[in-house]
This record gives structure tokens, sequence and C-alpha cells, in this order.
């Protein structure tokens, strides 16, 4: 199975190579180059095990994968988050830690995955804890700055929901979030689906009716480009994420009671597909909890 989860990731890599090598209309920036001879040199020093590289890969790795995909997006439409929005970049990096951490937070309970090979220092291993969570909404936002560059969907025709459905919606997404938490233990570590979809559900109908970003209300304006290049961009890390873990000496495992029979990299196959709603929450959840710290403000009526 790790044969065929490096023919998927290579071939969804390519995919992205192929349409930015299409779509580019200027040379790709230094920093862009920097990222790339920053990934290559990771990946050679974790094959070799040298340290520090082999226990804080997957930070190094993302850090440069960051660079590389924002210098991307840059040489394509001439515009990217690092030069564009810098200070919102930053922001988006500060709130990925706790934003990750209520997952993390569910995990204590549903013991969905595991760390292990992490420095026995306290200092270290949280350096490397936060590096890491910090590099999850920022990677999620630039691949899909980048798949939406490529021009892939147009505007199309209004899809409404009513108040009534956003309601249901609301409440379905609390039920969800909720229900893990209350059943016995054993039961709930089936449920951690539940949580991918949870937050998507409560929060963006939610956001719509503060006057905030969000996706239904994109759809009501038959926008749906940020929609489909944030599950894209769920695909693409989703894969990469599993794919640079496999081989690094700091690295996680699920040990859920299901699927462990059948992976691919360490996730069981039918996780992949819960990496396509958690993009879309990672953007719903960002936008609720910048407008919580005062970095977004309400859209004028």
């Amino acid at each position: 199975m790790v044969k065929l989860g490096v023919a998927i990731t290579a071939a969804t890599v390519t995919v992205l190579v192929a349409e930015f090598l299409r779509h580019r209309r200027r040379p790709l920036p230094a920093y862009g180059w920097l990222g790339l001879v920053a990934l290559g040199g990771a990946e050679w020093l974790m094959f070799r095990h040298v340290e520090p590289v082999s226990t804080f890969f997957t930070p190094i790795v993302w850090t440069a994968y960051l660079l590389v995909v924002d210098a991307a997006a840059f040489a394509v439409r001439g515009r990217s988050w690092m030069r564009r929005a810098p200070r919102e970049l930053a922001r988006a990096t500060l709130l990925s830690i706790p934003l990750w951490l209520l997952f993390e937070a569910y995990n204590l309970r549903l013991t969905n995955w595991s760390y292990d090979g992490l420095p026995m220092s306290r200092l270290l291993a949280t350096l490397g804890y936060g590096w890491s969570f910090a590099t999850i909404t920022p990677a999620i936002f630039e691949t899909a700055d980048l798949v939406e560059s490529f021009g892939w969907w147009a505007r199309g025709r209004a899809i409404r929901i009513s108040a009534r459905a956003e309601q249901a919606m609301m409440v379905c997404g609390l039920l969800c979030l909720t229900a893990p938490l209350i059943v016995p233990r054993h039961i709930g570590a089936y449920l951690f689906g539940l949580v991918w979809v949870g937050f998507l559900l409560l929060l963006d109908p939610l956001n719509r009716r503060l006057r905030l970003p969000s996706l239904v209300g994109d759809l009501a304006l038959g926008r749906r480009s940020l929609l489909y290049s944030l599950l894209v961009s769920g695909w693409v890390c989703g894969w990469l994420w599993e794919f640079w873990n496999y081989w690094a000496a700091g690295k996680w495992h699920y040990v859920f009671p299901i699927f462990q029979g059948a992976k691919i990299f360490e996730m069981p196959v039918p996780g992949y597909l819960g990496f396509l709603p958690f993009a879309l929450e990672c953007y719903v959840m960002y936008v609720t909890a910048s407008w919580l710290v005062g970095w977004m403000k309400q859209e004028t009526e």
C-alpha cells in the first residue's frame, strides 16, 4: 500500500506542477527556489536519519512547502499571501495552533492518533508541536490559493440556502461535536468523523449570519471557486501530510479502532476523505476565530 500511496501522491503533485507550468506568467521568485532547495535538502537529510532534521522533519518540510506554493501562486497571477497579505498570513499561522488544539482536545478522549519519536526535552517537544501545528492552516490556504489561480471554476448559478436549512445545519453541527463526547468512550472512538464535519456545519452558517465571509454566502452569490479550491487543497495537503509523515522520526500514528488493516502510509484508506471537509473547517474556523479576536470585521449591509 505504500507504493500505491507514493503513486497517488506523485500523481497529485504532477497535476499541480503541470497546471502551474501551463498558467505561469512570470519567473518563480527567489524564495520559491529557496523553498525547493530546503524541501529537497530536508528529504535527503531525513532519509539519512540526520538530526535534528529527522525528528523535526514535519515542520521543516511544511515551512519549505509554504515558500514554494506561495511563490508558485505569485508566479501565476502576480499576487500571493506573502506578497499581498503578510499580516493575515501571520495571523493564520498564529491561530492555526489553538484551532488545531481543539482537535487535540477531542483526541484526548477519543484516542484516534498518537505521537512518537519526539524529543525527550519538554521544551523541544513543545517547539516541535507548536511549529508543526502553526503550518496547518497556512498550508490549506496557500494550496487553495494556488489551485484557485488556475481558474478551473467560473461563477455559476446561485444556490441559496434558506434560513431554516441554515438552522438545521447548525443544530446538526452541534450534535456532531457533542455526540462523541457524551457517549461512552469506547463508542466515541468510532465517531471522530463527526468532528471533521461538525465545525463546518455549525460555524459556516453562523459566519454568514454574522456578516462574515462564508461558503454558504459564496454559493448564494454563485461563487464556487473558493469552496472547490479548498476541497482540492484538502486532498493535496492530506496526501502530502501522510507521505511526509510516514518516514519521519517524529511522527503520528492512527490508532482508531476500525480499518487498521487497510492503510496507505499511516492513514487507513477511508480517512483520506476526511481531509476534504477538514480543509473547509480550517477556513470557517479561521473566519470565526479571527472575528472573535477582532482581526476580521463584519461586512456592512
